[in-house]
């Protein structure tokens, strides 16, 4: 199957029939139709069997689509130890095949739940990650930059953005950290495992440093991963974010990154993405009921982090739910696969 032909950013078309779009009466300043059901790919990223740190799950993926290719960065459980691992290629039937690298940005034990994006002001690419303090409660947050992309030896030695010490200005120990700017404003979103999405910001002259004003953004039956997003041609946010046990993801919508989210897909019988409305596309052998900690792919690489609501994708970390049993959380076998649209006419 050459999966390119619908994961190609702007060249494809993806038609919908309107049994298959809900729309959100509830969103801020526009309708937003959100896909009712999904089809998923085969696993596209699986752990790879090497003599030297064997992986045994990939995991957390953020990509970019440039200069004809595709550019992922994921966290990769190792023996002992969690990194961002970087695969590159432009044809997903070729993904698992890519070579991969393991980023050099620190020493830790742990860096991992990256997030990659291009500063226009800076002419630079970012990564944004998570790192574990030692002796510390909090999580630090970190960044790398590069001018190239396709070199992953390039990146800078990881930088502390919140260094997850006393002075650290968040209220609480907070994961998944995710930038998004607008005109004027990087806001720093993140989650805590007590049903919270939190919010920071600093001015795009201080970028990255300077965030502050740490405000609870959303409190709801939430758990981790959001990932926040501008929507094309529309006045509006659309944010994701998992939910824990057999793992989903619920939608939330604003009219600014500062303002008040709105749950337009926030039950498992009501998703975003689910085991209830995602099922393996033709011919592929069911290999996940999980719904977890993903990526829209973007109608664009830069800060602004633009989606095309009439052509949602989603790549995915996912597995089965009988899988999970008898195993800690941290020996999970993940893999990354793609969901798109269901469409009946196919």
């Amino acid at each position: 199957m050459n999966l390119l032909r619908w994961v190609t950013p702007a060249a494809t078309v993806l038609a919908f029939v309107a049994g298959h779009l809900i729309t959100c009466a509830q969103s801020p300043t526009d309708v937003v139709s959100l896909p009712k059901a999904w089809e998923y790919s085969a696993a596209l990223i699986a752990p790879e069997s090497r003599e030297d740190e064997p992986s045994y799950a990939q995991k957390d993926p953020t990509l970019v689509f440039h200069d004809g290719r595709w550019h992922v960065f994921m966290t990769v459980k190792l023996p002992g130890r969690s990194a961002i691992e970087y695969c590159s290629f432009s044809d997903w039937d070729a993904a698992n095949q890519s070579k991969r690298v393991l980023l050099p940005v620190s020493e830790s034990d742990y860096y991992c739940a990256p997030q990659v994006f291009f500063y226009r002001p800076h002419k630079l690419w970012y990564l944004i990650y998570q790192m574990g303090v030692p002796n510390a409660n909090k999580m630090a947050v970190a960044y790398s930059t590069t001018d190239d992309i396709t070199n992953p030896n390039s990146w800078s030695k990881a930088q502390l953005i919140l260094d997850g010490g006393p002075s650290d200005p968040r209220v609480v120990g907070g994961l998944d950290f995710w930038i998004i700017c607008d005109d004027t404003r990087a806001h720093l979103f993140f989650t805590s495992l007590n049903g919270k999405m939190w919010r920071m910001w600093t001015t795009r002259d201080e970028f990255p440093l300077g965030f502050r004003d740490c405000q609870v953004a959303l409190d709801a039956d939430i758990f981790e991963a959001s990932h926040t997003y501008r929507l094309k041609d529309r006045d509006a946010y659309l944010t994701i974010i998992e939910q824990k046990g057999q793992r989903y993801f619920k939608a939330y919508i604003a009219d600014k990154l500062d303002g008040q989210w709105t749950p337009i897909a926030d039950t498992r019988q009501h998703p975003f993405a689910a085991n209830t409305n995602t099922q393996p596309l033709q011919n592929v052998e069911a290999w996940t009921d999980n719904i977890s900690h993903g990526e829209l792919i973007r109608d664009s690489n830069d800060e602004r982090l633009i989606v095309d609501p009439d052509h949602f994708r989603v790549v995915f970390q996912g597995l089965l739910e009988s899988e999970k049993q008898g195993k800690p959380y941290g020996q999970f076998t993940w893999r990354i696969g793609m969901l798109t649209p269901l469409n009946d006419s196919e």
